[in-house]
């Protein structure tokens, strides 16, 4: 079956959320989610989640599962919040392990974040197969962005998280602990195997100026414009490419607050005595 798909952009950090579904009244998933966050003043709101809350109340559709494609560093997910309002299942790749491991001691979290995927519900193996009521799904492990990274597979669309992004942007940055250029390329050449009509839909989009915001383009596509992994792109060029142009990048504005709450399955640290909550800010760390 053909799954339906809805998308949410957020224009601040440049996130697109996915609703995935078979018609009104079916069962869905919802994939990286969004909880919006501002640094200034170090609170959090909810109206990027509550229109997909809107969304699926509107068709009446029952959320099976809250997918993350992995522990994104440049926003913060509203998976805790989705499931209170929506229920549902949140899921991440068994990799996720290893990056609680790493920035639980880069944030000095201790027994506060076990490296165990609690609190994840479940952790997809890779190549794991699983049902969205009548929709059949598969996570296909792609590490190289983070040693973590999944891209769902469901009926002929693919969500592939910051694998790899519009043709005319190319490819995620791989300098985060653990990630790997080299993996990168294979995990992008894996999905380029898929048969050519295969939608793919992306966990961002960052349009030069002479174009909108867009997320959704096909195996052929990609395989014939993508700035970094066409077919003609060899994996040592790619590397040579990805590690040079990495050295380059600033870090993400909401690294510090997002690697904390999403390796927590989004949930936010609990209230210290005076009621309020706190994130750590590690000095000369990363």
């Amino acid at each position: 079956m053909k799954p339906l798909v809805e998308a949410f952009f957020d224009r601040t950090t440049c996130t697109v959320t996915y609703v995935v579904h078979a018609g009104d009244g079916s069962a869905c998933a919802v994939i990286d989610s969004v909880l919006d966050y501002d640094p200034k003043s170090g609170r959090t709101s909810t109206q990027s989640a509550d229109k997909v809350v809107a969304f699926v109340q509107a068709r009446g559709l029952k959320v099976e599962w809250l997918l993350e494609t992995h522990a994104h560093a440049d926003h913060l997910s509203a998976a805790q919040y989705l499931k209170a309002r929506l229920g549902g299942r949140i899921a991440i790749g068994d990799g996720i392990r290893t990056v609680q491991d790493v920035f639980k001691r880069v944030f000095n979290l201790g027994a506060d974040v076990p490296a165990d995927g609690q609190p994840f519900d479940h952790l997809f193996a890779a190549g794991e197969t699983f049902q969205i009521g009548e929709l059949s799904a598969q996570a296909m492990h792609v590490p190289g962005h983070t040693p973590a990274d999944v891209a769902y597979q469901i009926g002929d669309a693919v969500f592939v998280g910051d694998t790899m992004f519009m043709p005319d942007v190319g490819s995620a940055r791989c300098d985060f602990p653990g990630g790997d250029a080299h993996a990168l390329y294979r995990s992008a050449r894996k999905l380029l195997s898929l048969p050519d009509e295969t939608r793919l839909y992306t966990c961002h989009d960052y349009p030069p100026q002479s174009r909108q915001p867009q997320w959704q383009t096909t195996v052929a596509e990609q395989r014939k414009s993508n700035i970094h992994l066409h077919d003609d792109s060899s994996e040592d060029t790619f590397v040579a490419m990805r590690m040079a142009r990495d050295q380059t990048l600033d870090m993400p504005a909401l690294i510090l607050p997002a690697v904390q709450i999403n390796i927590r399955a989004g949930s936010l640290p609990e209230p210290e005595h005076n009621g309020t909550r706190y994130l750590k800010i590690p000095l000369d760390a990363l």
